[in-house]
């Protein structure tokens, strides 16, 4: 008997919890960073929603820290 999963799906568009997951980071950490403007949201009705190019251009941004 074999098991079959399901292929992921990639998203256009996450919940701050789905958001912070994908970042490895706490829930409470990715609301402070759309509460300070540094990870862009939009407001469907009374949902908040973050677009996978607003966390790619966030992850792009953040710089290593040095040896």
């Amino acid at each position: 008997m074999s098991t079959v999963t399901a292929a992921p799906v990639d998203r256009l568009l996450y919940t701050p919890e789905q958001a912070a997951e994908a970042l490895s980071i706490g829930r409470s950490t990715l609301y402070e960073l759309m509460a300070e403007g540094v990870v862009k949201y939009i407001k469907l009705g009374r949902c908040r929603r973050i677009r996978r190019a607003d966390l790619e251009t966030y992850v792009a941004g953040l710089t290593p820290l040095p040896n």
